[in-house]
């Protein structure tokens, strides 16, 4: 379950808050603290990064995992699970090694219980509203990849990826799907 405290929080406000253990952003204003993500949440993620990185060797780039603040605008700040930064053209900077300013190109979602609205709707939203070229949402109950792209001003949904299936990004090549999934 997400908790929501209702606030009206600036940037400064949120920059200034104690670090923790608990994800938080700041949505249009309002800080919003998640429970920590359960071990098979840590395990794709973790998967996912190493994936990321094994394909950034071929192609350049920068990868993160959560908790990494990226501020898109004045009012909002979020931390994905997982994002890559093209390495020419992104409109995703350092702030001073930080955290990072603007949209990246790549973010990867991992979908808990208590984060589906949060990642179907909100985030979606924001992604989609701030440039985010391709938007990835990993589905631990189902074993699968929901893949969305950039097409002008909104995000198109490209398929649904299984467990054993592969599939090519524009941005990262080809990918499989079970290397999230993998217990090593």
């Amino acid at each position: 379950m997400t908790l929501q405290v209702r606030a009206q929080v600036t940037l400064e406000d949120y920059l200034a808050l104690p670090e923790t253990m608990l994800p938080t952003e700041l949505i249009d204003g309002e800080i919003i603290q998640m429970p920590a993500p359960e071990l098979e949440h840590q395990d794709i993620v973790l998967n996912g990064g190493i994936l990321l990185r094994r394909l950034t060797k071929a192609i350049g780039g920068k990868v993160y995992i959560s908790p990494t603040d990226v501020v898109l605008d004045d009012v909002t700040v979020v931390q994905p699970d997982l994002l890559w930064i093209a390495p020419e053209g992104s409109r995703c900077i350092s702030d001073a090694g930080k955290r990072l300013r603007g949209a990246p190109d790549l973010v990867i979602e991992v979908v808990s219980p208590g984060s589906v609205f949060h990642d179907r709707r909100t985030k979606f939203r924001l992604y989609e509203q701030h440039g985010v070229r391709e938007y990835w949402l990993v589905d631990p109950r189902d074993r699968l990849i929901e893949v969305w792209m950039r097409q002008g001003d909104n995000f198109v949904l490209v398929d649904l990826y299984e467990e054993n299936q592969t599939f090519e990004s524009p941005l990262m090549g080809q990918v499989a799907v079970s290397a999230f999934f993998s217990a090593e």
